[in-house]
């Protein structure tokens, strides 16, 4: 009997099914708490728990994927620009349309801001419906329904 967890790559026969799965993001922000406060509640609604905590940072975890923010010493900037060369958004699952237009409501209340308000939920375009938020920070993710 075949091992499930092997051979997910067929140009790679020995590879697990979890090759090139994302492993973890860190993002690096400039205030600890905020980001703890605002990313702790985003990811709590999305089915993350917490998972590690230290002097400079935490994360939470869901499965085996987890996503850290750190206010790390060696940190050479304040300011996140999602318009700028680098990260633009995180784009999560976030369940029915009802489930992210609860969520979108809700992060009003956590720090987060509605971003493309005038054309929600269709912001993607016609077929896709979600909701983009910034945070305090100015990092954007995307809720996404599920058809």
């Amino acid at each position: 009997m075949a091992d499930p967890l092997m051979a997910a790559d067929p140009a790679n026969p020995a590879a697990p099914a979890s090759f090139g799965a994302l492993h973890h993001v860190e993002l690096w922000v400039p205030d600890l708490q905020r980001a703890r406060d605002q990313w702790g509640w985003l990811l709590g609604r999305l089915g993350y728990e917490p998972y590690q905590d230290w002097a400079h940072g935490c994360s939470w975890r869901r499965g085996p994927t987890y996503i850290v923010v750190e206010k790390s010493p060696a940190l050479s900037g304040t300011v996140h620009r999602r318009t700028a060369p680098g990260l633009n958004h995180l784009a999560f699952s976030a369940g029915t349309r009802e489930q992210v237009d609860a969520m979108a409501a809700e992060s009003l209340h956590h720090g987060w801001a509605e971003l493309f308000p005038e054309t929600y939920p269709h912001a993607g375009g016609p077929g896709h419906f979600a909701a983009y938020l910034v945070n305090s920070d100015g990092y954007e993710v995307e809720l996404i329904a599920r058809d």
